[in-house]
């Protein structure tokens, strides 16, 4: 069993080493519009799920994952080249779909809110009048001070 605080740096540097070589070292038309997005390693550090999204269509997301399979073994020799292990671990490419679970819950909101205004807009008015920019700094500065100078008399 490995000690966390270990396990969680050389997360960290695999992530790191991971994110540059896809970003600088691929030269592959395929890679673009990668982001790693995370790294979880085994506790006997054989293996080593590297999560990452993708920004695009359902085609490009497919050639990007048969893009990091083809080249997962020079991402590891190069992983292995600033780990300091015996043994370097096995990489597993694993889709990471929450950017997209984000996009698709911050529409539903948006969504919501246009229904709820046509629904009850007199709502919506309380709302934005209570969101009002307070006043400016030194008005309420020169209040404070005339509060002060009427309780020093």
């Amino acid at each position: 069993m490995t000690n966390p605080r270990t396990k969680a740096r050389i997360e960290a540097r695999i992530r790191e080493r991971v994110a540059y070589c896809v970003e600088f070292e691929l030269n592959d038309p395929r890679a673009s519009f990668i982001t790693i997005t995370g790294v979880e390693i085994s506790t006997d550090l054989s293996v080593a799920k590297i999560s990452y999204s993708v920004l695009g269509t359902r085609g490009e997301k497919a050639r990007t994952q048969h893009m990091l399979e083809d080249a997962a073994g020079f991402v590891r020799k190069q992983v292995g080249r600033v780990l300091k292990t015996r043994h370097i671990p096995r990489l597993v490419w694993i889709y990471d779909s929450s950017a997209e679970l984000q996009e698709e819950m911050e529409r539903k909101i948006a969504e919501a809110i246009v229904r709820d205004r046509e629904i009850n807009p007199a709502a919506h008015g309380e709302i934005a009048a209570s969101d009002e920019e307070p006043e400016d700094e030194l008005e309420v500065q020169d209040d404070l001070e005339e509060t002060e100078a009427e309780d020093e008399r």
